[in-house]
């Protein structure tokens, strides 16, 4: 195994039922990943992923002691479980909810803790009182070891945050050269002065960075291709995540592919450092304008 375990890189699994990876396939792709390094794993109830991960991460007695366990809660879509909505879908972030989600993800994951816990969207009816009393009820049995956010804006977090006895430690923010607006509307500022590390999805823009027909693409690739010639990178998408890596906020990137040859040369990302006008050429690019 790699020594140094990357924490700086995520594995999401929310596409695992799209994979059609049967549990020993899965189980070596677990493996492959904490052989790249990376340790920590991105779930949620909605993503009826746990319960195939469980799977594969039994067949291995070693795997839980490697790794690190993210899954969210508070997102009810309609489904036959007993968790699932009726009719509509909708967001659900009361306490019997909160804790009935934990207990189904700790029998799906088949795992007696999880690392981390996100709420998964804010809920417009929250009760921060009642999010309080389950977040301490499920770190003082031992359930949650630490408890996040996912998607929500900075007075959300705050109005959760200034309730809570625990500290909130991530919030789990869109960002990539298509989506630039964490930038401007306080995330990534609030995540820096309360020294939360945001955790980035749709880092490459949900494979916009490769489709030629999105007006933001060509200037974007050209860009890209210029600064990994100047930079030693391989790839483009090696670019963008150092892109995401220079930003002082010490964000995490969480990766979709199931391909290991995908994901394995995007650890070496971390280590390309890219000068503050090439950050800027991007941002350029990515915007359609220069700094004014």
């Amino acid at each position: 195994m790699n020594e140094n375990i990357n924490e700086q890189l995520i594995a999401g699994f929310w596409r695992t039922s799209l994979w059609g990876k049967s549990s020993n396939e899965l189980n070596y792709f677990i493996n492959q990943l904490i052989e790249c390094g990376i340790t920590t794993f991105d779930h949620a109830y909605v993503y009826r992923s746990e319960a195939a991960f469980g799977e594969a991460m039994a067949l291995s007695d070693s795997l839980r002691d490697q790794t690190k366990i993210i899954t969210k809660c508070g997102i009810r879509g309609v489904g036959p479980g007993s968790l699932d909505a009726k009719s509509t879908s909708h967001y659900d972030s009361d306490k019997s909810t909160i804790i009935k989600s934990v207990d189904n993800s700790l029998k799906d994951l088949k795992t007696d803790y999880i690392d981390t816990l996100l709420l998964h969207r804010p809920d417009y009816l929250m009760n921060v009182q009642e999010v309080n009393e389950a977040f301490n009820e499920l770190k003082n049995a031992g359930k949650v070891r630490n408890f996040g956010v996912s998607n929500f804006n900075v007075t959300q977090f705050n109005l959760l945050q200034n309730a809570l006895d625990v500290k909130l430690c991530t919030n789990q923010i869109e960002f990539s050269p298509f989506n630039t607006e964490a930038l401007d509307n306080g995330l990534f500022d609030q995540c820096y002065q309360n020294q939360v590390s945001p955790m980035i999805w749709s880092c490459l823009g949900g494979g916009k960075l490769f489709d030629e027909s999105h007006p933001v693409t060509a200037r974007l690739t050209k860009v890209l291709n210029e600064i990994a010639e100047e930079i030693g990178a391989v790839s483009i998408s090696q670019v963008v995540y150092a892109w995401v890596f220079k930003l002082p906020c010490q964000p995490r990137i969480i990766t979709g592919s199931s391909k290991i040859e995908n994901i394995a040369p995007l650890v070496d990302s971390i280590n390309l450092a890219l000068s503050k006008e090439q950050w800027y050429q991007i941002w350029a690019a990515a915007v359609g304008h220069d700094v004014a």
